[in-house]
């Protein structure tokens, strides 16, 4: 079959995908939407004894929405001969990348030191819980060990709630984010370099670095982030509202929008009311202030204020469940959603990238591969021959 392009973006460049669970895939997934021809190397089934964590259910929405455009071809790297096939992939790639614990490619000979003497214009990608080096760079890091200690999880639920780990795998996804934007950026230096290098994230630092204004506030003037619940930490009013049939929120922050609110409510009186002068005052008076607000906002529909306050040019929205998400006419038109039949006729869905490249814009166009389904396809496109491949095969390497 011919290689898997769903765009001409990145079409040029060939990814070797080592990597496992959320943070690799999710990095990985960046790429092939754009078009790199990416490889996912994995153990063949039964080798490894965590294969549940990130390859066994592979009809599942999960692994389809994070695997799809890729192709997949098995490589047992504790067979002799093996290491010499991955090596052929590498010789002619241009990326490779791994989330396995530091010390793992070393053990291996897959480090960046190793691949560059195979190819010097190879980029290898790693990504790790807590970075590639120091006290606890051999410790295991899940995500929501990262959100506890990058901070996530002090800032997160009621101040009576105690710590709360966010909804999603935050930590996970930003490392993968932050390498596929190194990737790119080490992409774009090696045309000028003619070189490759090791570019390497980490959850820890991904996810202290999405801690963002609260930590740089922390630093630069002492400014302790707490749990606010609904609240803003520095912008009032602003958190969520409760109208007369359910709940919405509201970003009535900075003062055109704190005019522009007060005038569609009818309360001018706010305006001048000592206690609501100016952001800050209204930050320290909050509690006041949205029980005030509360009052008005009972007296109608969440529809009614949210178009209201938007065609005021306020920002409101409603509190969707997932379903509901899916349903607003807005992410509709953006395409958010993509399907495609699967092999066995099965329609699977898939979120889009949240990019668009208007001449190159990424695409789904493959559902994510069978195991090892493109094995012998790859092995070809290397130079072995049949006879070698069948030979891999009887030899238990692929």
């Amino acid at each position: 079959m011919p290689k898997i392009q769903a765009s001409l973006a990145l079409s040029r460049f060939r990814v070797i995908d080592l990597s496992r669970v959320r943070s690799g895939p999710n990095c990985v997934r960046i790429l092939t939407d754009f078009g790199a021809d990416v490889i996912r190397v994995e153990p063949p089934q039964g080798i490894d004894p965590n294969e549940a964590l990130f390859a066994s259910n592979r009809e599942g929405g999960d692994f389809q929405n994070i695997n799809r455009n890729k192709r997949s071809m098995t490589l047992n790297l504790k067979r002799p001969g093996a290491k010499e096939i991955l090596m052929r992939l590498i010789k002619d790639a241009d990326v490779v990348v791994e989330n396995w614990r530091p010390e793992v490619k070393v053990k291996l000979g897959l480090d960046y030191e190793s691949l560059a003497k195979v190819n010097p214009r190879i980029i290898l990608a790693s990504i790790s819980g807590f970075g590639q080096t120091g006290p606890y760079a051999l410790r295991p890091g899940f995500d929501q060990i990262i959100q506890g200690m990058g901070g996530l999880m002090s800032v997160t639920g009621h101040q009576d709630s105690g710590p709360v780990r966010a909804g999603l795998a935050v930590a996970d996804l930003s490392a993968g984010l932050y390498a596929a934007l190194g990737i790119l950026t080490a992409l774009l230096e090696r045309e000028v370099s003619g070189r490759g290098q090791w570019v390497h994230s980490s959850l820890l630092h991904a996810q202290i670095a999405m801690m963002d204004f609260q930590m740089a506030r922390y630093l630069n003037e002492g400014d302790l982030p707490v749990q606010i619940g609904n609240n803003h930490p520095t912008s009032s009013p602003m958190g969520l509202f409760d109208a007369l049939d359910g709940v919405f929120n509201l970003g009535a922050s900075g003062e055109g929008n704190w005019v522009k609110m007060c005038d569609l409510l009818g309360q001018a009186q706010w305006l001048d009311d000592p206690e609501f002068k100016t952001e800050a005052l209204r930050v320290k008076h909050r509690e006041r202030l949205n029980k005030e607000l509360a009052l008005v906002f009972k007296t109608n529909t969440v529809h009614h204020w949210v178009n209201g306050l938007n065609n005021a040019g306020v920002p409101a929205g409603p509190v969707y469940s997932v379903p509901e998400v899916f349903e607003d006419e807005q992410v509709k038109h953006l395409n958010v959603v993509a399907s495609l039949e699967g092999p066995t006729g099965k329609q699977t869905h898939y979120i889009t990238q949240p990019v668009t490249l208007q001449r190159t814009p990424a695409r789904v166009v493959a559902p994510a591969p069978a195991w090892g389904e493109h094995t012998d396809e790859v092995l070809k496109e290397v130079g072995y021959t049949e006879a070698q491949i069948h030979q891999f095969h009887e030899d238990q390497c692929v």
